[in-house]
């Protein structure tokens, strides 16, 4: 996204279902009276006033977004992301010259030129569901997504990418490093305790200078881009991405240029953020008369009394005096740092919406603007309201449409045909996958962990297997030829972080309104003996606990 111009990257699903989807169109009409895929489409989303230009509001961005089960049961082939954003370097200065080398998948994407900015790097990811998930339970989950190179690959935790290979990412290609030593980051995502209906869970990314500036054959920023959660029983930094991760791609393809354009020493800027839906399923049959009808899975909204439901709140982004400038002087200069944002570096922009355009197999939805919209609320918040339309069910997005004139029409349940067996079409549950592997040699060997195995299972029932390694020692960083001297530093200033910033504490502004969701527990972990100041728990292994 950009100020000027609502230009959404295109994100990770897409290039996958690219190869699927023409597989999947050649045999919907032989198979109508089954599940069918491209069954919805669309994005529900928010922007905002320009950002000023001085200062400058580039330095990490966040909000409260609520976390709730949007579908009733864990389906397969699923894929809604809830609110979040996209985070892109700043290459406005750029007007011609492609940010994506040849040989690059971006760069086949012709639409996305000259400069192919919108699809260079992202941070994006969130909460949501996604297609590729090993292991559903029914609410969302949390990831941390990353492109760096023109969605050649992703990256999503500090071993994985988007859950679309069981393997570990190659050692040249892990891109986060783990920070927290209370947390753990399973490869399908950060599962949440309970059943959450809107309860609000805090994340920015915050650009922090771990280490300084580099100007050998890779020039590298001093950017980490760095996430903060904001959870009722966890809070404080989980893990960031290494600034390499993003100048690699000039030296990979010999590209000069591309040296200081990437994320680790851009500004990163966002135009809002939305609701990614797609991946969505669809049952379709006709009636007596031949007419088309077509079924959606239930999507359910956490409403209150006023058919509102509150998504995204306390949208923010931050100067580098929020915290990057005093992060500094605490790693050259020692003294303390609370972590906490400063709200003098803080920009909280006037929110607006737009109306949206749904689409099922290509073609248009209509009537859905008018049973349910998105709203800008009181107290600056973005959400989506209920008209009440009779029929209609408060709450839940319109289930059943009758293909008319080239358009899917939005219809009540009680205008299905009853010969059409919709009504009673269940959509395919979700199975478990197969477990998410590391490999027994490398850089999760060499130098490899302290201490483990452990394990612990979480609620959406599968088993984590993680070690606990030298923060230095974790295998994101094996891939780089770092001095002793550079290594130490980081070391030292992880193990302040350690002792000084505990998981209570309040480093993003609490949330105006509303509860926070709790994560699952079974996340939280502590340090063993002797490994309390300097030590994270990486994970190396993900499976159903059959």
């Amino acid at each position: 996204m950009t100020r000027k111009k609502y230009f959404i990257p295109i994100p990770a699903w897409l290039v996958f279902l690219f190869v699927l989807f023409p597989l999947l169109v050649k045999t919907e009409d032989k198979n109508r009276t089954g599940q069918l895929p491209r069954g919805l489409h669309g994005y529900i989303s928010f922007s905002h006033e320009p950002r000023p230009s001085q200062p400058s509001y580039t330095a990490g961005m966040g909000f409260y977004a609520a976390v709730w089960p949007l579908i009733e049961e864990p389906l397969a082939g699923f894929q809604i992301g809830l609110p979040s954003t996209w985070i892109l370097p700043d290459n406005s200065d750029n007007k011609d010259k492609p940010l994506c080398p040849e040989g690059t998948l971006a760069r086949k994407w012709k639409r996305r030129g000259p400069t192919f900015s919108s699809v260079f790097q992202t941070i994006e990811g969130g909460i949501g569901y996604w297609a590729g998930n090993h292991f559903r339970y029914g609410p969302p989950k949390f990831s941390m997504n990353g492109t760096p190179q023109c969605y050649d690959y992703e990256i999503g935790s500090p071993g994985w990418s988007f859950f679309y290979s069981d393997e570990a990412l190659p050692d040249d290609r892990l891109g986060i490093a783990q920070i927290s030593n209370r947390l753990l980051i399973p490869p399908d995502g950060l599962t949440f305790e309970g059943n959450p209906n809107g309860e609000f869970l805090g994340y920015a990314w915050m650009a922090l200078p771990f280490t300084e500036p580099t100007t050998d054959d890779m020039p590298t920023g001093e950017q980490w881009w760095t996430c903060f959660l904001s959870s009722e029983n966890f809070k404080g930094p989980i893990a960031a991405f290494i600034p390499e991760t993003w100048s690699k791609i000039g030296k990979l393809f010999n590209y000069p240029f591309l040296f200081g354009r990437g994320l680790d020493a851009r500004p990163g800027i966002a135009g809002g953020g939305a609701m990614e839906i797609n991946t969505v399923p669809r049952f379709e049959a006709r009636d007596a008369k031949g007419v088309l009808y077509a079924k959606l899975p239930k999507l359910q909204f956490p409403v209150d009394e006023k058919g509102q439901a509150i998504l995204v709140q306390d949208v923010t982004y931050y100067s580098k005096f929020a915290l990057y400038d005093a992060f500094k002087v605490w790693r050259d200069k020692g003294g303390f740092c609370s972590g906490k944002f400063d709200e003098r570096g803080a920009w909280r922009p006037k929110l607006s919406t737009r109306r949206i355009r749904y689409d099922m197999a290509g073609k248009e939805i209509v009537g859905v603007n008018e049973v349910m919209s998105t709203r800008i609320f009181e107290g600056n918040v973005w959400g989506v309201e209920w008209q009440r339309k009779d029929g209609f069910k408060n709450g839940v997005f319109p289930q059943y449409y009758k293909y008319v004139g080239g358009k899917y029409i939005a219809i009540p349940e009680s205008e299905v045909p009853s010969e059409t067996g919709l009504l009673q079409k269940k959509f395919k549950l979700a199975e478990p996958g197969k477990p998410y592997t590391s490999p027994k040699k490398g850089a999760w060997t060499t130098p490899g962990p302290t201490r483990g195995p452990f394990k612990v299972k979480l609620v959406d029932g599968s088993v984590v297997t993680y070690y606990w390694y030298r923060f230095i020692d974790q295998p994101a960083f094996q891939q780089y030829h770092w001095s002793e001297e550079k290594k130490a530093r980081l070391q030292a200033l992880v193990e302040m972080i350690h002792a000084s910033w505990p998981i209570d504490r309040d480093y993003m502004a609490p949330p105006t309104r509303g509860q926070l969701v709790r994560l699952d527990s079974a996340l939280l972990v502590k340090p063993p003996s002797g490994l309390e100041v300097g030590y994270v728990p990486i994970v190396t292994r993900q499976e159903y606990d059959k």
